[in-house]
């Protein structure tokens, strides 16, 4: 089931996040690479300003999500899923619970250029690589710009009903 994350689901969250994203060891560049990958004070700066959803099995969190509405975009971030409870279509559920709450006419997310499993999964779900990757970052992330040159923007246009 799906349901809202709360402050006192930082330390689920914590545990998901660096689990999945070891995975990421290897294969983006070693200077961006990190453990833990998000630290706690990072996760918590993120809990503020961005809604996280979660998938929750049994009472307990296996996957989360973000959604942020920047300007006129909904950015999504930080999309995780515990590595055990992958290919299970966890993170295909947030996408698309995320994907209805959109109301802005563009939905963008960003990751990094050598990681081909999220670029797959995003273009699975309608996504597009984008070419002005870079001015796009610079507009709505706040990420060093070494991760600007190593990462991919993919986008999704969104059809209000009004």
């Amino acid at each position: 089931m799906i349901r809202q994350c709360r402050v006192n689901d930082a330390q689920r969250m914590y545990l998901i996040i660096n689990e999945a994203a070891k995975v990421y060891e290897g294969v983006i560049p070693a200077d961006r690479y990190h453990e833990p990958y998000m630290p706690m004070n990072e996760l918590e700066r993120e809990m503020k300003r961005i809604s996280f959803f979660g998938w929750e099995v049994n009472g307990e969190l296996t996957g989360v999500m973000g959604i942020e509405p920047i300007k006129d975009v909904t950015l999504i971030r930080h999309a995780y899923v515990l590595p055990t409870w992958q290919r299970q279509g966890i993170g295909s559920k947030l996408l698309n619970h995320l994907k209805s709450l959109v109301t802005t006419s563009r939905l963008l997310v960003g990751t990094w250029a050598d990681a081909q499993w999220p670029i797959a999964f995003y273009q699975k779900h309608g996504f597009s690589l984008l070419p002005n990757k870079d001015e796009l970052l610079k507009t709505y992330w706040e990420i060093p710009e070494r991760q600007i040159e190593t990462s991919v923007v993919l986008g999704k246009d969104t059809k209000r009903n009004t």
